[in-house]
């Protein structure tokens, strides 16, 4: 793996540290919210260091309790009364998106590849999401399985040949939201920062 695709240094794990992952919020003119009425809900909604990071809906704060699936039903359903529009929100505490960036393939995220991550929501699993896969563009697409995730790359050179626009266009795509892993390191890197600066 290349430097600019290491991954960050371990850090102490509160337990406490999440991250929000909204689907298809300003993307194409469609679900305009502007990040600081994001962080405003989520303050007045009880939770703590709210943060956001660029206009995509990812959203850092802490929380009292761990239940992922829980705190994603919780989050949903108060972004829904607030903003008036139903969203898919998948959440991950601070090791679990750690574990998931730990198990990527050793290339994800080198130079030559377009590297994302497909962040599943509960209960889908990286098998079902698998056994759906359509068919790939060989010498172009690969897919690999991990913890809550798929992690998908193209050959950067050759990326208009992809055809991951095929599971795109699935419902089961529905169920999952996309993050570069340049968005994935960095996410981690702000987690491990606010962790640091509580002890």
């Amino acid at each position: 793996m290349t430097a600019a695709a290491q991954k960050p240094a371990d850090a102490a794990r509160t337990g406490s540290s999440f991250v929000a992952l909204l689907r298809g919020i300003n993307v194409g003119g469609r679900n305009p919210i502007r990040m600081p009425d994001l962080v405003a809900c989520f303050r007045e909604a009880g939770y703590g260091e709210v943060n956001t990071y660029l206009q995509s809906g990812n959203v850092l704060f802490t929380a009292d309790h761990r239940n992922g699936p829980k705190l994603e039903a919780e989050v949903q359903a108060m972004l829904e009364q607030r903003c008036g529009i139903p969203l898919l929100v998948v959440i991950r505490s601070r090791d679990e998106l750690a574990e998931t960036i730990d198990a990527a393939p050793a290339d994800h995220g080198s130079p030559r590849l377009r590297s994302d991550i497909f962040f599943l929501k509960h209960p889908l699993t990286a098998e079902e999401a698998l056994a759906e896969m359509p068919d790939l563009r060989e010498g172009v697409d690969s897919v690999a399985s991990g913890p809550g995730a798929i992690y998908f790359s193209r050959v950067a050179a050759r990326a208009t040949k992809t055809r991951i626009q095929l599971l795109m266009a699935m419902p089961i795509f529905q169920q999952m939201t996309v993050r570069t892993w340049r968005t994935c390191i960095r996410l981690l890197e702000k987690l491990d920062a606010a962790d640091a600066a509580r002890r």
